[in-house]
């Protein structure tokens, strides 16, 4: 492989590591990435660009290559082709850099399970290198952190799921990483557990300017963290794009009016063709993308004819139709 230098729904911001000129400096930029296993081909050349201090999921069915991209990506394999750099070292010949600047969590846990979670934090400060004096205070801030303190000296056989995940995120921080790699870190755990999951994630991105690069099989989870998002598929990048973005590229948006009396749903039904009635529940569905001129319009054609709704509300398609249209057999 040669290398060479080369935003989402309601509940994510987009975050910046730094204003520049033109565009923040990635954190991740490849090109023509590839990889095949014998005559099956899981990378197709593709190409990522991820600012430095934002969360980038990338989605995709089981077997689309998710994993194996952050295995190429944290130097775990090599690629087949591509021009890869990660927190501005070349992928290849800046191997060892890369590492000392990543950290990586699996959707299996890595703790060892006979350590206490002391332990295995001072374990992982070793490995890093760390002073002991150092190593110790990384591992109690930490501990403090993710609010493990009490069960410290607990051998980490005795922890929930939840536990287990937020402490194996810990040892990834041990080292400071800027970039961290999350593959499906919240598999297996119960809803209470994957929000606090999600409150450590962005606390990591809006406090230290952390870039998040995430794999997951839960769509709401990359609607909720991902500044951006891309969708996996036969070894290309299919759409990329804000949670937002994605979802008005697939059909079946619309405005829903509802009116006080049947007279002005019918007066209103006459002003929009190819609209849905509900005479039940008084209301219009306007196909559209349900963004501001798609609004605007609609209710400057309202005020024209002098008819008020009492209500409006946009639907737009969720992460779930996005995937299932753009992704196997649907696409």
């Amino acid at each position: 492989m040669s290398t060479s230098g080369s935003t989402t729904s309601g509940s994510a911001s987009a975050h910046t590591a730094g204003p520049t000129a033109t565009a923040p400096r990635a954190a991740i930029a490849a090109e023509g990435l590839a990889k095949s296993y014998g005559d099956k081909v899981v990378l197709d050349g593709i190409g990522l660009r991820i600012p430095e201090g934002t969360v980038f999921a990338l989605l995709g069915p089981n077997g689309a290559g998710k994993t194996t991209t952050v295995q190429i990506l944290s130097t775990l394999i090599p690629a087949d082709a591509g021009q890869v750099r990660v927190a501005g070292h070349d992928l290849v010949r800046e191997a060892d850099a890369v590492r000392r600047a990543i950290g990586v969590t699996g959707q299996f846990s890595a703790v060892d399970n006979l350590l206490t979670a002391e332990e295995n934090l001072l374990l992982m400060a070793d490995l890093h290198h760390l002073p002991r004096r150092e190593g110790r205070r990384r591992a109690a801030e930490l501990l403090r952190r993710f609010e493990l303190s009490e069960a410290a000296a607990k051998p980490v056989v005795t922890f929930s799921g939840g536990m287990r995940r937020k402490l194996d995120l810990a040892m990834t921080l041990v080292g400071d990483p800027r970039v961290i790699f999350l593959d499906e870190p919240t598999t297996g755990l119960d809803p209470r557990s994957r929000r606090t999951m999600w409150d450590i994630i962005r606390g990591l991105v809006a406090d230290e300017g952390v870039t998040i690069f995430l794999t997951t099989q839960y769509l709401e989870e990359a609607d909720q963290l991902a500044d951006r998002i891309a969708v996996l598929d036969g070894g290309h990048i299919v759409a990329e794009g804000t949670a937002e973005e994605l979802k008005r590229r697939i059909p079946g948006g619309h405005i829903r009016l509802r009116f006080a009396d049947a007279d002005r749903l019918t007066s209103a039904a006459a002003l929009f063709p190819a609209t849905k009635r509900d005479d039940e529940a008084l209301t219009l569905h306007i196909p559209g993308d349900g963004g501001v001129p798609t609004i605007r319009a609609v209710l400057d054609v309202l005020d024209g004819a002098s008819i008020e709704a009492d209500a409006l509300t946009v639907h737009t398609p969720d992460l779930d139709d996005v995937f299932l249209t753009l992704t196997g057999s649907a696409r």
